[in-house]
């Protein structure tokens, strides 16, 4: 009699982990952001919690959890239960931690579902007026004048503006120093003053102070010109050939989470990221709309977790 009514509660279990994910969600959803209110992470993050929302019909939260290159709001999902009522918006940082961080308090690849590409764009490489320089190849030149001497500001410890510039300076075989910021707000105030020397923002960050006059835009990271900054050139037609380099946000959960409740939030942010109005504000902040299943996603980002790390280890960065 006991084995029946175990049976019957196993059967019972797993007939309703379908339902579950038909029916999610039935209760306001938390998303916690990695990064700064005004960074490219919080924006994308926030843009699709609000279509997220108004198609769940349950309010989408979004906290900042900040610090630490986005793992200290990593970590913090784990520490809820994995029923999908609190979700990740990292950035493409999330895979550069294993290689600047030797303790990590999870296991990037082992303890997280990957549910979606969110969108993705270049940088663009910004420097104070003060600085006088007008191309990428002035402050290459500057640069290598004066090794070492230089600062540079990024968002944090590994993310994204941070391995931006360290890609730069392995492939322009120029040494410039770190300064990690809280987040992008930070580090784009201190680089218009003069406190650093430059720093790759997100686009959408730095259209207006580019566009105000406070800051000269060099070079964009990616492969193609942006069209929000036409006139800017990339770094490799700068001189630094087949340079490429695209910030992304994801969505992330536990990795305890049912592949059907996987998959049912990977359907609905595919929705919502295919939504003209969703589309045209990405756009607009100079990013594009991201398309993977779960598992396209994972190959993804395991590709990009070797990626970084061999550009960390050729760059003489080692985990601290």
């Amino acid at each position: 009699m006991k084995f029946v009514v175990a049976l019957i509660a196993v059967v019972t279990g797993l007939l309703a982990l379908p339902a579950n994910a038909q029916t999610f969600p039935t209760k306001p959803v938390r998303l916690i952001i990695a990064f700064t209110p005004g960074s490219s992470t919080d924006i994308i993050g926030r843009a699709v919690a609000a279509k997220l929302q108004e198609m769940w019909g349950q309010p989408v939260v979004a906290e900042n959890r900040v610090g630490a290159g986005g793992s200290i709001g990593s970590a913090a999902v784990l520490r809820e239960p994995a029923d999908g009522y609190t979700l990740l918006a990292n950035s493409s940082a999330h895979v550069s931690n294993p290689s600047i961080y030797a303790s990590l308090p999870y296991d990037t690849v082992k303890d997280f579902a990957n549910i979606a590409p969110l969108a993705g764009g270049p940088n663009v490489l910004i420097v104070g007026t003060q600085a006088g320089w007008k191309t990428l190849n002035d402050f290459i030149a500057a640069a290598k004048a004066k090794p070492g001497q230089l600062n540079f500001s990024s968002a944090g410890i590994g993310s994204g503006t941070h391995f931006n510039l360290e890609k730069l300076k392995l492939m322009a075989g120029i040494d410039v120093s770190h300064v990690p910021y809280k987040g992008t707000p930070e580090a784009i105030g201190d680089t218009i003053a003069g406190r650093v020397c430059c720093y790759f923002a997100p686009i959408n960050a730095a259209l207006p102070h580019v566009h105000g006059g406070k800051a000269v835009a060099l070079a964009v990271s990616s492969l193609q010109r942006s069209p929000l900054l036409p006139n800017v050139p990339t770094i490799a037609e700068s001189g630094v050939p087949n340079f490429d380099y695209t910030l992304w946000v994801g969505l992330w959960g536990s990795a305890a989470l049912p592949a059907d409740l996987v998959a049912r939030i990977n359907g609905d942010v595919r929705k919502a990221l295919a939504a003209p109005d969703l589309k045209d504000r990405l756009t607009k902040l100079g990013t594009l709309p991201m398309d993977m299943s779960p598992q396209q996603f994972s190959e993804f980002v395991r590709k990009e977790i070797d990626d970084t790390a061999k550009v960390m280890k050729a760059a003489g960065i080692k985990p601290q």
